[in-house]
Order: C-alpha cells, then structure tokens, then sequence
C-alpha cells in the first residue's frame, strides 16, 4: 500500500505535534501552507529539520492542493479560518484533521458535517480528552451503565491565560478570528470532556462570563442540561497562575474522577470504595494516529463534526446566555 500523502495548513505551535506524529505513522508530508515562506521554512528548521524530502512551501492552499495531490490535511490555524479551509480540502478530496474547536459558528459547523458526509470523508477534531483510554473508559461506563446512571458532572480548568500584554496572545485576543477567549481555547478541551462521554446534545444553558475588560473571556461559569437529563458545570479559570483540573462524574451506584484537560488520570469509586490496578481495556492514542488510522481503515475516529456540532451550539448559547442573563435553550432543527 502506497503512503498516504499529507499536507498541513496553518505552521504554528501545534502543528509540530501532528507533523511530527505524521512523520512517525509514516506519512509522507508533501506540502506545508502559512502566510510567508519565512513562516514556514523557519516550522521545518523546528520541527522535521532531518525530513527528506523536505515539504513543497507554499502561501497559497489552493496551489498546494493543485500541484501536492494530498489524501489528508491537517488545518491549525485561527479558530474562525477552520470553516473555509476545511470546506477547502474536502473539496480538494482529503480526509481532514482540524484542531479544536471545529469551527466557531453552528451553520458552518452543520454545513460541514453535510459536507463532509456528502464526500464520504472523514474528519477528525484534535481534543485531547478522546483520545485518551481513560476517557475512552469513562464513556464505556457511561454507555454501559456500570455505574449506573449518570446524573451530574462537575468540573474545572484554570490557567495563566490573561496576557499581561495583549499583544502576546495575538490572534486570540481578536474575536473575529478566536472566535472567543478562554472558554474556546484551552476551555474547548474541558468542555469536550463534559460532552464527549454523555453521548447527548446540550439542551439548555446558564452562563457567566467576565471578559476582565479583554475583547474575549477570561473566566466563565456554565451550566449545562444535557437532553437525556444529566446536569454539569464546568468553571474555565483564565487568570489563575496555577494550572488545575478536575473533573467528577456523579454516577448513582459510584463516581469517576478524571483529568479533564489532557484525561492522564482517572479515579473509579464503588460503594465498596475506590477500584485498584484498573485495567481500562483501551489505548490512549495521538490524534493524528486516530486521524490515520481511521482513513486507512483500521479504526473509527474518535471524535467527528458531530461533535463539533455540539460545541457549536454550546458555545452560542454560552455567549447568548451571557449576554443576555437568561437561560437559552438549544433548538438542533434550526
């Protein structure tokens, strides 16, 4: 079987972790796409300086997508970009790995998933959570209903988010392209974990936001109705300079408790205390391994735009309920 032949758009901080993970699966990486060619040669110095041969460098995606003939590509780039650049490769014919969030608008996202089922593509998102075996344990349980029935979940992230200057955080500072602040950010991983192992879409939301007087959030207070009627609520903390997460699922015969950012923990307690020397039963797995494994067939992806739907319409109505006061429920036939 020939190699499949990726591209990436978009050379910053994360895009090193896939193409490296790319060069590693045996992927071969024939075009790299940012705004300059300095951008992207000064990428691979940092990140495949040894790779032969070296990526075609390109400014212009519709260029790369003409001349390198790609089966995958990886798009990591400001958060309200993903839309267009994803419709871009899938009409291009590539399966798509795109960074969180999917994208920051709930047609788009709806649009997309049609898309990308119309083309019979695949696309994966790049949370954390997911792809982890304790959080691939965790929704087991929940689907499974070992633990009984899920009733609530609760939950924190905090992080030294707010820049000091403004400037240092560039785009993500800009709500035309973040899409929004913290929440949407490093918020997007805990927030995948709150809806990621439920299986349910969000039917109802009470939110708070401070914005700190930044032009996107900072910190924010959200709760949660899910459809199938469990509760949560995830407090995302931009301003604290100690990282923290935690995250409880309140089961009705025992509770999971599990890192809810980068999912490297997990505590599983029964009414005859907490489980010793568990055996998850699964693989934690990059990604990019997901992305590739579920393209060349020998797996499911673990997150698609269905997903990325959720968090579309999460989000809306976190920012609505903000801005509003009000609780605002989620109407998915829209």
């Amino acid at each position: 079987m020939s190699k499949l032949r990726a591209v990436i758009v978009g050379c910053g901080g994360k895009a090193k972790i896939h193409a490296q993970e790319f060069v590693r699966l045996g992927v071969e990486i024939v075009g790299l796409c940012d705004v300059t060619v300095e951008i992207v040669d000064n990428f691979i110095k940092n990140a495949i300086p040894d790779y032969e041969p070296q990526p075609t460098i390109y400014t212009d995606a519709a260029e790369m997508y003409a001349n390198a003939r790609p089966d995958v590509a990886a798009v990591i780039t400001p958060h309200s970009m993903h839309y267009d650049q994803c419709v871009q490769a899938i009409e291009a014919g590539c399966h798509v790995l795109v960074e969180k969030p999917m994208v920051v608008d709930v047609d788009h996202a709806r649009d997309l998933a049609a898309r990308v089922e119309k083309a019979g593509k695949i696309l994966v998102i790049g949370y954390c959570p997911p792809f982890t075996a304790e959080f691939a344990y965790l929704r087991e349980q929940v689907g499974n209903g070992s633990m009984g029935k899920l009733e609530l979940i609760c939950g924190y992230l905090t992080q030294g988010w707010k820049p000091k200057d403004i400037k240092a955080q560039g785009w993500r500072m800009v709500p035309q392209l973040s899409g929004g602040g913290q929440a949407y950010d490093s918020g997007a991983h805990i927030l995948s974990s709150l809806c990621w192992p439920v299986g349910s879409p969000v039917a109802e939301v009470h939110a708070f936001v401070d914005n700190q007087g930044l032009p996107v959030d900072v910190n924010s207070s959200i709760n949660v109705r899910f459809e199938n009627g469990v509760m949560g609520v995830v407090v995302i903390g931009g301003n604290c300079p100690v990282r923290g997460r935690h995250m409880t699922f309140a089961f009705d015969n025992g509770r999971i408790e599990i890192d809810g950012w980068t999912g490297n923990w997990i505590n599983v307690l029964t009414r005859k205390g907490k489980l010793e020397d568990l055996d998850l039963g699964h693989r934690g797995i990059s990604p990019a391994e997901n992305f590739i494994d579920a393209v060349s067939g020998r797996d499911q992806p673990r997150t698609t735009p269905a997903d990325g739907i959720i968090q579309s319409e999460l989000m809306a109505a976190v920012y609505e309920s903000a801005r509003t006061g009000q609780s605002v429920r989620i109407n998915h036939l829209a």
